[in-house]
C-alpha cells in the first residue's frame, strides 16, 4: 500500500511537472516577438512571388531554401537573415506549385510542374509531368531536372513530396487529371504516387492510390492536397480532400502495396475549395506529418486542414490525430482559439522531428477590420492537445475585392527548435513573400 502512495504521488509530481513545463513554453512563444523578413518582392508585373514553400538544412541549419511562383528559388546561408534569389530554369520548363525539400545528406530538390514549349497554357503539352530539380550547393545550382509520370495526353498537378529519414528515398504523391478543367463526366481525377531509391535520378512508374476517383473541374469534386509524410517505421502515410471528406492511405513496404480501402479522417464541411473575400483563390487541403521525436507523442501521426463546419463566414483550422499509424483518427481539434466569426484560411503544418512540437501557420482575419489578413502561428507542446496562437506579422494587408492570387498554400518549416514559416504578402500592388525568425533553442 505504502508503494502505491508513492507510485501515485510521484505519478502526480510527474504530471504536475510537465504542465508547468508547458505552461512556460507557452508563455515563453507569447510574450515573443519575432522580427519579419522580406525575401523577395515582385516588380508589379507577372504573376507572383506566391506559393512559397522553405525548408531548413538538416545538416547545416543556415542554410535555408525556398522556392515561390512561377520560377524562383530563394537561399540564404545564414539562417534566413539575408536571401538571394535567382530563376530556377530546365528544359521541361518551370510552371509553378514549388515544394522544397533536403535530404539528409543536405541536397535540396525543388519539385515544380512542367511547361516544355515554355508557353504556358497556351501549349498542348502543358502539365504533363512532375519535374524534379537538385542542387548539392545549398540551392546555389540546380541540375537541369528529370520528369515524373508523364503520361500525356493526361495532366500531372498539385505534387508534393517527402525524403525518408528511415532509408532517404524520395516519395511523391500528386493529382493526375484526364483533363484539366473538363467538366466531362468520363474525365477524371486521381492521387498517383512515384518513389526514387537513388537521390532522384530516376523514378519508379506512377500507381494510383487512392479508391474514389474525383472529377476535372479543380473543385471540391476532384481528389487533391496529397502531401505525403513518412512514419517512425518507414511507413509512407498521406492524406488528400474529395467531396466534401479528408482520406488516408498508407504503405508499409516502401510504396509497393496500400490500403485496398482508403480511411475517412473526419468531414470537411465545404470542402476544399473556400471562397475567402478578396482573395482570388484560397483552399484548405490537408497536410500529414508525423512526430518523429524522441517524446511521449513519439510516432503520432497528423493532419491539419480548414473547413467551415461553424459558419460559411468563419473558416476555422483544424487538426486529428493517430497513435496507430492511421487506422483510427481523434475527432477534428479547433487550432485557432479566437471566438469570432472571420476566416482562417491557408494553413501548413510542421511537426519538428527534434521537440515533437507541432508549428501551424495561417492567415487570419480574427484581429483585423475591413477584411484585412495577418499571419498567424499556432504552436502545440502536448502532442495536439492544446493550442497557443500568436500574430507574427508585423503588418497586416488588405486585397482588393476582385481578388488577388495568392496561389494554393503557405509553408512551414521546423528543424531542432529553429522555425521558419513563409507566406505571400500583399502592398501597394506588388506580392512579396516574408518569413519570421524564430528559435525556440
Amino acid at each position: 500500500m505504502k508503494y502505491i502512495r508513492l507510485l501515485l504521488i510521484s505519478l502526480l509530481i510527474s504530471s504536475c511537472s510537465t504542465a508547468q513545463n508547458i505552461n512556460k513554453k507557452q508563455q515563453n512563444f507569447l510574450n515573443s516577438s519575432y522580427t519579419n523578413i522580406k525575401i523577395f518582392e515582385s516588380d508589379g508585373y507577372g504573376l507572383g512571388p506566391c506559393e512559397p514553400s522553405i525548408f531548413i538544412n538538416p545538416v547545416n541549419p543556415k542554410n535555408m531554401v525556398a522556392g515561390s511562383i512561377l520560377d524562383n528559388v530563394h537561399y540564404s546561408f545564414d539562417g534566413g537573415l539575408t536571401w538571394e534569389t535567382k530563376k530556377i530554369t530546365s528544359d521541361l520548363g518551370v510552371f509553378g506549385d514549388p515544394c522544397i525539400v533536403a535530404d539528409y545528406q543536405g541536397n535540396f530538390y525543388y519539385l515544380h510542374l512542367s511547361d516544355p514549349d515554355k508557353i504556358g497554357w497556351r501549349s498542348t503539352n502543358i502539365l504533363d509531368q512532375i519535374v524534379i530539380q537538385k542542387s548539392t550547393d545549398g540551392g546555389i545550382n540546380w541540375s537541369n531536372g528529370i520528369g515524373i509520370g508523364k503520361n500525356s495526353p493526361k495532366q500531372q498537378d498539385k505534387e508534393w513530396f517527402t525524403i525518408s529519414p528511415i532509408n532517404n528515398e524520395i516519395y511523391v504523391t500528386w493529382t493526375e487529371f484526364d483533363k484539366y478543367g473538363s467538366k466531362k463526366v468520363q474525365d477524371k481525377s486521381r492521387i498517383l504516387f512515384s518513389k526514387s531509391s537513388d537521390g532522384g535520378q530516376s523514378f519508379t512508374i506512377p500507381i494510383k492510390i487512392n479508391q474514389l476517383d474525383g472529377n476535372c473541374i479543380d473543385d471540391d469534386l476532384t481528389t487533391e492536397g496529397a502531401v505525403p509524410s513518412v512514419g517512425i517505421n518507414g511507413e509512407i502515410l498521406v492524406a488528400w480532400s474529395y467531396n466534401e471528406t479528408i482520406y488516408f492511405d498508407r504503405s508499409l513496404d516502401f510504396g509497393k502495396t496500400w490500403l485496398e480501402e482508403d480511411v475517412i479522417i473526419a468531414n470537411q464541411p465545404g470542402g476544399w475549395s473556400t471562397e475567402i473575400y478578396g482573395i482570388g483563390r484560397s483552399n484548405g487541403m490537408p497536410v500529414t506529418a508525423v512526430d518523429h521525436s524522441q517524446s511521449i507523442y513519439r510516432g503520432t501521426v497528423y493532419v491539419n486542414w480548414t473547413d467551415v463546419r461553424n459558419g460559411k463566414d468563419n473558416t476555422d483550422v483544424f487538426i486529428a490525430k493517430s497513435t496507430d499509424n492511421g487506422t483510427t483518427w481523434s475527432k477534428p481539434i479547433k487550432v485557432n482559439s479566437d471566438k469570432t466569426t472571420t476566416h482562417q484560411f491557408l494553413t501548413w503544418m510542421s511537426v519538428d522531428p527534434a521537440t515533437g512540437f507541432i508549428y501551424i501557420v495561417y492567415y487570419d482575419r480574427s484581429n483585423t477590420r475591413n477584411n484585412e489578413t495577418a499571419v498567424t502561428l499556432s504552436v502545440s507542446y502536448d502532442g495536439g492537445d492544446t493550442f497557443v496562437s500568436k500574430t507574427i506579422s508585423e503588418n497586416s494587408f488588405s486585397t482588393v475585392p476582385k481578388g488577388i492570387f495568392f496561389g494554393d498554400y503557405n509553408n512551414i518549416n521546423a528543424q531542432n527548435g529553429i522555425v521558419r514559416p513563409i507566406w505571400t504578402h500583399y502592398e501597394n500592388g506588388k506580392l512579396s513573400i516574408f518569413t519570421a525568425l524564430i528559435n525556440e533553442k
